[in-house]
């Protein structure tokens, strides 16, 4: 199989289903970004610090393939078997949410993002995220985007957080507060 097919060299692509395109289309931009934050998630996974996380983050960017493949779909004229998202995806995160809390100091300011390289990384991920659900929801306004698809992505920059903290404090290192200037 040929990885080049030259079928986009004008600009245009096609979704599952076989609608032409552009590549700047709010669909192509949305599943894009869900490719862009897969990568940052490989990154945050490959972090030591995280070794006891690689199932849940092997098991999210296995969620974003089905996210990808959802909005890649015409939602009119797809007839391909696309793997679903349930609503248990959604709870396996807040699960992981709260037994990451529970460990972790109450929160009584805003963080700044740093302290460790691998925790910046978890920043850049849980920012990607956001634009990721922002590009989502602007899809939403004129196509069919299932409902799960932006709760999922809002989970997720939680849990994206929520993880931050954890590797700060897993790695010893102190959380950066932000004290607004007076």
């Amino acid at each position: 199989m040929k990885i080049y097919t030259k079928t986009g060299d004008k600009g245009y692509t096609s979704l599952l289903g076989g609608t032409r395109v552009l590549k700047s289309h709010d669909r192509i931009e949305a599943y894009g970004m869900v490719d862009e934050l897969n990568s940052h998630i490989g990154l945050v996974r490959d972090q030591k610090v995280n070794a006891i996380h690689l199932d849940i983050l092997k098991t999210i960017q296995d969620r974003l393939f089905t996210i990808g493949s959802s909005l890649a779909a015409d939602p009119e004229k797809n007839k391909m078997s696309i793997p679903d998202l349930f609503d248990t995806d959604v709870t396996l995160l807040e699960t992981e949410i709260d037994k990451m809390n529970a460990q972790l100091p109450e929160l009584r300011s805003f963080i700044l993002p740093g302290g460790d390289q691998g925790v910046s990384f978890c920043h850049i991920a849980r920012t990607v995220c956001r634009r990721t659900e922002r590009q989502v929801i602007r899809l939403s306004e004129r196509e069919y985007v299932e409902d799960l698809i932006i709760i999922y992505l809002n989970r997720l920059s939680d849990y994206l957080f929520v993880l931050s903290r954890y590797m700060s404090h897993a790695l010893d290192k102190e959380e950066i507060k932000w004290t607004p200037r007076k």
